[in-house]
């Protein structure tokens, strides 16, 4: 995961990264987002900006294997790099004070919630 990781960086446009100080980080962990229901809404990826590490983007190794490990390993390449190019999105708005993504993203975790609430 961190070769096909490291070679999917190397393929983006280096401008993708202005002010991206932190860089990716591949984390081992796996991450369940703070409102599942059934432990099944697993973070794959998230794009942080805080003061002390300034902005990077971290990627959840065991997330992924949890939600895409029966996927062949061009499948799961794609996934990655669909996860990626989601959180360089994030990145890019945050730089220029959009949120249509983050919209996006709320309007996903509300569909989630009323589907496990049904």
């Amino acid at each position: 995961m961190e070769s096909m990781l490291n070679e999917i960086v190397d393929e983006f446009p280096q401008e993708l990264f202005k002010e991206l100080n932190g860089g990716i980080i591949l984390l081992p962990e796996a991450k369940l987002h703070s409102i599942t229901r059934k432990d099944d809404l697993y973070i794959l990826g998230e794009y942080h900006k805080d003061g002390n590490m300034g902005r990077y983007i971290a990627i959840y190794y065991e997330s992924f294997l949890r939600v895409y490990g029966y996927l062949g390993k061009k499948d799961l390449r794609e996934k990655l790099v669909h996860t990626l190019k989601h959180e360089f999105i994030h990145h890019l708005e945050s730089l220029t004070g959009e949120r249509g993504l983050e919209i996006k993203d709320a309007q996903y975790l509300e569909n989630y919630l009323k589907r496990k609430e049904g």
